[in-house]
């Protein structure tokens, strides 16, 4: 039996060897797959790539805790850790199937008959018990298994860096909310003091109608304004409840009762950073990372299903005792052993390993261009994204200095309306121009705060794929593959 293991050995290291899985491949192998810079405006001392952590550099007090607690609390975060545990534990059954299977056995039988002797019935009992144990292995000759758990590895490693993709699309997410429910209460804080001054010019007119200097129609004019400046109130606070609903949800919270304690953008900056080269996005965008690992986790599949083309070879064999009695198990005299092995090769299947062989090569096709278009969409986020914070700070400032004039230019005409110097429709116009500038001023203050959080995102949000990580394996390491 010894001469049997020792040829089988042999010959499984050198079937073994003809098993390799052939490369990865290469997705990104045209002339300018990867431009040599990014073309979109950049201040030039802001700093190169973003820092774990980067919505501090907002200086909004309330949002590194917002941040913590949805690192924690998040429910699709939760839902992508599962999908990891989930992706280990699949790792780990097609890791099993590289080792062998040994069971324990153990069975007592009791069996009687009966004769007719001499017009007699006579019962003869017999007893029989065994134990011992069995085990099996399948030679991994062609590589199936070892691409199965290549296969296996490389979605679990997909998996993980799905992980890293969802908390950073959630922490852009919370900064987006929380700007946004900041913006429409300072819009609502706006919209109330536009009608506070209407109302005080409404005063004015019905002063003037009275003392017969205005007309009803000057009055009915400013009663319209009033009224259409009251009815675009309701609309902001229900846009408030709304996105303040949508950051507890993002929290992992019930909206009922949630708040935060901010009423405006005050005090709230914009930082700035610079994208590096187009090249160290692929190592900084946990998306790609993902697309890569779930390219080179289908490729496995398809050495996987050319490996179940060829025969598979396994081994069996069990050992113990057999007694009539129990005691009897341990008598060296009792002890039973066999050992066999099987080849099985497909002849005729219908075309099924071939139709799964085309549907794994199809499969990885699909993979490749989807690869490419992830690396692409993640250049054209870095562009779009630097592009819009660039096009937002020149739009605020041309908006701040429009507000700064129709401010000026509304009082000067509300003292000349009371003068009598200018007309109701004058005074309405520079009303509406000076509440339209201020309303989209805080609306452009918070696309350019979006933009921000859009530039640490498309560049990865401080997140790096490491050598060692980029070379994942599992904690099983020690195993030779």
């Amino acid at each position: 039996m010894k001469a049997i293991i020792r040829h089988l050995s042999v010959s499984v290291l050198a079937l073994t060897a003809a098993g390799c899985s052939t490369p990865n491949p290469n997705a990104l192998d045209r002339p300018g797959d990867v431009p040599a810079t990014f073309t979109a405006p950049v201040v030039k001392e802001a700093p190169i790539w973003p820092e774990a952590g980067w919505w501090a550099n907002f200086k909004a007090p309330e949002l590194p805790a917002l941040e913590d607690t949805a690192a924690k609390e998040n429910l699709d975060i939760a839902v992508a850790a599962a999908q990891v545990l989930q992706a280990e534990a699949t790792s780990g059954v097609a890791f099993s199937a590289l080792l062998p299977t040994v069971s324990a056995t153990a069975g007592g039988t009791r069996k009687g008959t009966n004769s007719v002797f001499g017009g007699n019935t006579i019962e003869h009992d017999a007893n029989s018990f065994n134990a011992g144990l069995s085990a099996s292995y399948g030679f991994d000759l062609w590589g199936l298994s070892q691409d199965k758990l290549r296969a296996a590895r490389e979605s679990l490693r997909a998996a993980r860096y799905a992980e890293t993709a969802v908390g950073l699309t959630t922490a852009a997410s919370i900064a987006n909310e929380y700007f946004t429910v900041l913006s429409f209460r300072e819009r609502i804080t706006i919209a109330r003091q536009n009608i506070d001054a209407a109302g005080r010019i409404l005063a004015v007119t019905q002063a003037k109608v009275t003392n017969g200097v205005s007309s009803n129609l000057d009055l009915a004019q400013q009663q319209s304004t009033v009224a259409a400046q009251r009815a675009r109130l309701p609309g902001l606070i229900e846009s408030e409840r709304e996105a303040r609903y949508a950051l507890a949800i993002l929290l992992g919270r019930a909206p009922e009762g949630f708040d935060v304690q901010a009423q405006n953008l005050d005090g709230i900056v914009s930082p700035t950073t610079k994208p590096g080269l187009p090249s160290e996005v692929l190592l900084r965008r946990p998306d790609v990372a993902q697309a890569e690992a779930n390219l080179y986790a289908l490729h496995a599949n398809v050495d996987a299903a050319r490996a179940a083309f060829f025969p598979q070879i396994g081994l069996t064999g069990s050992a113990g005792y057999a007694s009539a009695a129990i005691d009897g198990l341990t008598n060296p005299g009792n002890f039973i052993w066999s050992i066999g092995m099987s080849l099985v090769q497909t002849i005729f299947d219908g075309g099924k390993l071939k139709a799964q062989d085309d549907l794994a090569l199809a499969q990885q096709m699909q993979s490749i261009a989807t690869y490419r278009k992830t690396v692409f969409t993640a250049f054209s986020d870095v562009e779009a994204s630097l592009g819009q914070a660039s096009a937002d700070t020149d739009q605020l400032t041309a908006l701040t200095e429009e507000v700064r004039a129709s401010a000026e230019a509304f009082r000067i005409a509300e003292l000349q309306y009371r003068e009598g110097t200018i007309d109701i429709l004058s005074l309405l116009t520079t009303q509406q121009t000076l509440f339209t500038a201020q309303d989209t001023l805080v609306q452009t203050k918070l696309a350019r705060l979006e933009a921000d959080v859009s530039v640490y995102r498309s560049l990865g949000g401080g997140w790096t794929q490491t050598a060692a990580d980029a070379a994942f394996e599992p904690q099983l390491d020690w195993w030779p593959l």
